[in-house]
């Protein structure tokens, strides 16, 4: 894609296609970079930008991409599941797993997609040349993106799909969408279970502070572990 600081994008104009990513906090995200610089090398008249949108307002979000004629959204926490049920329409994926990271306007409607499990696949197989088929995986956290990173190593084949949160119930619903490969593990069995595992994936909030605090002891990840953390500034 070439040098992503090289702005070569056209002025804003009248007649510039808008999108934008939703989030809070979302000022620390790298996709106004990447699709601007992307946009450049398709020759789009498009601009993207990141919008801080406060938990609870995702519903005004949608009446301004409607109001103000955008192009569609990018959808993080905290809104991954109140957009899903405000949009007009969910893929199958979206409807499955109750959550939408990505908004299409199709026409005069909104139509709610879920990439996350795939996006998740295709960057592990491409970054680590790891297949999950076979390994046992363990999953921290249970909101939006860890349930798309449960399903899409269920159906990737992992043979167990281990999932950790503070909330036993939410836990269990992410674990159910793996189904039999799925179990939620207790606070008390996660330092075996990461050392038994072939890949964990962190899913959680932690990082997002610079508070130092790491989801896992990292004595318990053994060596050859395939370590993956979904936050852009881990600790």
């Amino acid at each position: 894609m070439g040098d992503l600081t090289d702005d070569r994008r056209p002025p804003i104009s009248g007649e510039t296609r808008l999108a934008a990513v939703i989030g809070a906090p979302v000022r620390h995200s790298l996709s106004p970079t990447l699709l601007n610089a992307a946009f450049v090398e398709a020759g789009l008249d498009w601009h993207f930008m990141a919008l801080e949108v406060a938990e609870g307002q995702s519903g005004e979000a949608l009446d301004a991409v409607r109001a103000l004629g955008l192009a569609g959204l990018s959808v993080t926490m905290p809104h991954k599941a109140a957009v899903a049920a405000a949009v007009d329409h969910r893929t199958e994926q979206a409807e499955v797993l109750d959550a939408v990271n990505c908004v299409v306007v199709e026409g005069d409607r909104l139509v709610g997609h879920n990439t996350d499990g795939d996006g998740f696949l295709d960057g592990l197989r491409h970054d680590s040349d790891f297949d999950p088929t076979g390994r046992n995986t363990v999953v921290l956290g249970a909101g939006g993106a860890a349930r798309a990173v449960v399903l899409a190593l269920a159906r990737a084949g992992a043979a167990e799909v281990a999932v950790v949160n503070r909330t036993a119930s939410r836990a269990e619903v992410a674990a159910g969408l793996a189904g039999p490969v799925g179990r939620v593990v207790g606070f008390d069995e996660l330092f075996d279970t990461v050392a038994a595992a072939d890949l964990v994936v962190n899913a959680t909030s932690v990082g997002m502070i610079e508070d130092g605090a790491l989801p896992v002891d990292p004595e318990s990840v053994a060596v050859g572990t395939v370590a993956v953390d979904l936050i852009y500034h881990p600790p």
